[in-house]
């Protein structure tokens, strides 16, 4: 699975978690996962929340007595108030240990470049996308345009927002991209505000939902195909996983099927024929580094099998961590276990912010005058 630099022999760890938006229980339940697997002899662990409401609290008291106890299968980000600066400053915890925070913050207001500009402030190294890539792969109308530009092949689609809402959107989305289709608020994850609809008739209560978490919308054709994701991690020389396939229970892939535990069917690694694997692994690397996806991605796809072929649906940056997400799997599969695939993570963040703080320490060239 590639080269991946040596560990750290410790590292002070925080484990970001919650956040505000729609997606703040999914983020608690990755963070749960996390910290139980975590070796308490490696790693000072900080776990920080951010409630619904935006306050910065220390989570200290989620973590297992001892570290032999899993913590519960949901953290709450609940506890005293702290300063965001001084929770990720890379100056607490013992001296000489590297600083990293992990962000667990699943959709906007984390996810989309904001942590992630805080953390470049703070000069602290952080694991997964920078600024660009995170608000990239997070709005969902700008990454389609961009994989576009990049010749990558994906759904046919129409970005809108609010203010070009009009009367005549259901004869424009029959005509350019037939029925059914789906809608989704173009900057929300998790299936979070997605409806599938059939016709005409269902069009305007579908983007009504849709509007109700982003002021952009995202409707996209209706793909009768495979749902397959492939795991990407690494930095300058990102690797992908074996891919896996998601054989919904419902409808749709929608949000119960992803974080309920008799859900969607996971099948990792996915049946595949040996070129189309190697396609999905392809594909799923140019699609992140397209994106500025670094660190970790999972990118989504869509399989129609004697039609199109594999179809680029979305990439995410911060994918789940919980016991029955997709990307953990998907490396456990590759040969990358749930703990390891952590350290790779640090080490690949630490790594980064090494090669960024030797570039901007350097001196300018002078220009004219």
């Amino acid at each position: 699975m590639g080269f991946s630099p040596s560990p750290p022999a410790r590292a002070r760890l925080v484990v970001l978690f919650g956040g505000r938006s729609a997606e703040h229980d999914v983020s608690c339940v990755s963070a749960a996962s996390v910290l139980g697997a975590l070796d308490p002899a490696r790693y000072e662990i900080h776990p920080v929340g951010i409630t619904l409401d935006g306050r910065w609290v220390a989570g200290a008291d989620a973590l297992p007595a001892g570290g032999g106890t899993p913590p519960p299968a949901a953290l709450a980000a609940e506890g005293p108030e702290v300063d965001p600066l001084a929770t990720v400053a890379p100056n607490g915890g013992e001296d000489d240990v590297p600083t990293v925070v992990l962000p667990l913050l699943h959709g906007p207001l984390g996810e989309d470049g904001t942590v992630q500009g805080l953390l470049e402030l703070a000069g602290v190294a952080y694991v997964g996308a920078g600024v660009l890539g995170s608000a990239l792969c997070m709005d969902k109308a700008k990454a389609k345009e961009v994989l576009a530009h990049h010749g990558l092949p994906q759904p046919r689609y129409l970005a809108l927002r609010e203010t070009e809402v009009d009367a005549g959107l259901a004869e424009r989305v029959g005509a350019e991209l037939g029925w059914p289709v789906f809608v989704k608020p173009s900057n929300l994850g998790s299936s979070v505000g997605i409806s599938k609809v059939e016709g005409p008739a269902g069009l305007d209560e579908a983007m009504q939902l849709a509007l109700a978490y982003d002021e952009w919308v995202v409707i996209e054709e209706g793909v009768a195909g495979r749902e397959i994701e492939c795991g990407v991690l690494g930095d300058l020389e990102p690797v992908a996983s074996v891919p896996g396939e998601i054989v919904p229970s419902r409808e749709f892939y929608d949000y119960e099927d992803k974080y309920s535990g008799d859900g969607a069917d996971l099948v990792v690694p996915a049946s595949l024929p040996g070129h189309v694997t190697e396609e999905v692994r392809r594909l799923a690397v140019a699609a992140s580094g397209a994106l500025r996806a670094e660190g970790m991605a999972r990118v989504d796809f869509f399989f129609e099998e004697g039609g199109r072929g594999l179809l680029v649906n979305e990439v995410n940056t911060i994918p789940g961590f919980t016991p029955h997400s997709m990307y953990p799997r998907l490396w456990e599969a590759s040969g990358v276990p749930y703990a390891e695939l952590i350290d790779r993570l640090v080490t690949s963040a630490l790594e980064r912010h090494r090669r960024r703080s030797e570039r901007m320490g350097r001196p300018r060239p002078e220009g004219p005058t």
